[in-house]
């Protein structure tokens, strides 16, 4: 029986956790790097102008946002801007991520994007909010991985 790699305990707790937040993932084989995309969507009833990150103006009648999360190798050079990513986590090849990892992440990630959403519908309803943001509080995260019990780990997938 083949073991389960983290991608695949990741995805599957993601799915059952993630509650006010759509998600997708992409798998760099090249780099090894993971990223975990979210997206959050509100209802702009004013149609209200908005303008994203990158200087595009919308004004459809629902807002999409969304935010990534990124793991890489720690012991593979790659580059990318942590500004680019909500939270970035290393990993080691063989040794992966610990289910207690996974689980943390999952349910914390639920919790930045439900009090997003929540934060979402407040900045579409107030003009003087100029901004909208996710916020991923890293010392929160790993207050609550540090709590988590030590479990099996699950291994960067072989391809």
């Amino acid at each position: 029986m083949k073991k389960e790699n983290f991608l695949e305990v990741l995805e599957q707790n993601l799915e059952n956790r993630l509650i006010n937040a759509d998600f997708a993932m992409d798998w760099d084989k090249k780099n090894h790097t993971v990223e975990v995309i979210v997206a959050l969507y509100a209802e702009n009833k004013d149609q209200e102008a908005i303008e994203d990150g990158e200087g595009i103006v919308s004004e459809e009648e629902v807002i999409e946002f969304q935010d990534s999360l990124l793991f890489y190798m720690a012991d593979k050079p790659t580059s990318f801007d942590d500004d680019e990513y909500l939270a970035v986590f290393p990993f080691e090849k063989k040794k992966g991520l610990s289910e207690a990892f996974i689980v943390t992440f999952a349910d914390y990630l639920d919790e930045v994007t439900t009090q997003g959403m929540d934060n979402l519908l407040a900045f579409l309803e107030d003009e003087t909010q100029d901004v909208f943001e996710l916020v991923w509080e890293t010392a929160t995260f790993e207050q609550r991985l540090a709590q988590a019990e030590a479990t099996v780990m699950y291994p960067y997938p072989s391809y």
